[in-house]
């Protein structure tokens, strides 16, 4: 159980985020400027924020971000573009890339379960985009840590790929029992990975229910604003 109770000040931007979330995938939906990126970035120790923090009541706010139990993709990929792609992987494990032989042995189940073997000896810049991304999630998956921010990482795929991408972090996310949170503006993708959502609104969290939420009839109230805001975008 990932326990949520932070503030954090910014200009005049205010927020307080007060949720807990289990295992499996949560989607953060809002609109645009409403916080959703803050709290992962709360959660992965890159701001600054005050409160409480626990996972598993295990205190993590005086961690520094590699000291936390949290792997992160953001939009970018962040592949390094003169190692291969099992380097680049690899290297989620080992800075060095001196791997033993149960480390390599991980990235090679990574790498099949991201459907990359053999795309292992190629450099990043001959990837496609979607397999740049694969690439990312096979190195969070060596890093062995029990939760994950997904940050918008396929904003930029073209929808076929951004649905298959959403398959396979439902599919790791049940395999290995992660905590799982997923920065959206779509409802449908929310839909795709199932578990539950989250509605951010002003840096608080107004609302945690199962998906299901999304396809109720009469609309939930405290979503309907949000699907004429979000009907924009789709």
């Amino acid at each position: 159980m990932l326990k949520i109770n932070l503030q954090y000040n910014w200009d005049n931007f205010h927020a307080d985020y007060r949720v807990d979330i289990s295992s499996g995938v949560t989607t953060l939906l809002g609109a645009s400027g409403e916080g959703k990126s803050t709290l992962l970035h709360l959660l992965g120790g890159f701001l600054d924020g005050h409160g409480v923090l626990d996972f598993n009541s295990e205190p993590l706010l005086a961690l520094a971000p590699y000291e936390r139990p949290i792997s992160t993709l953001f939009q970018s990929d962040n592949l390094f573009p003169q190692l291969t792609v099992w380097q680049n992987v690899a290297i989620g494990m080992s800075p060095s890339l001196s791997l033993n032989t149960e480390q390599k042995d991980k990235v090679s189940w990574a790498l099949e379960k991201t459907q990359l073997v053999d795309k292992a000896d190629r450099f990043p810049q001959a990837l496609s985009g979607g397999q740049a991304q694969r690439v990312a999630i096979a190195r969070v998956l060596v890093r062995n840590k029990p939760i994950l921010l997904l940050d918008e990482p396929f904003s930029a795929l073209d929808p076929s790929l951004r649905e298959e991408m959403l398959y396979l972090v439902k599919e790791v996310t049940e395999e290995l029992s992660l905590t799982t949170l997923l920065v959206s503006h779509l409802p449908q993708e929310a839909s795709l990975v199932g578990g539950n959502v989250l509605l951010i609104e002003q840096g608080k969290v107004v609302a945690h229910e199962p998906v299901s939420v999304l396809s109720q009839a009469p609309a939930h109230p405290l979503f309907v604003d949000y699907f004429g805001k979000s009907s924009q975008s789709l």
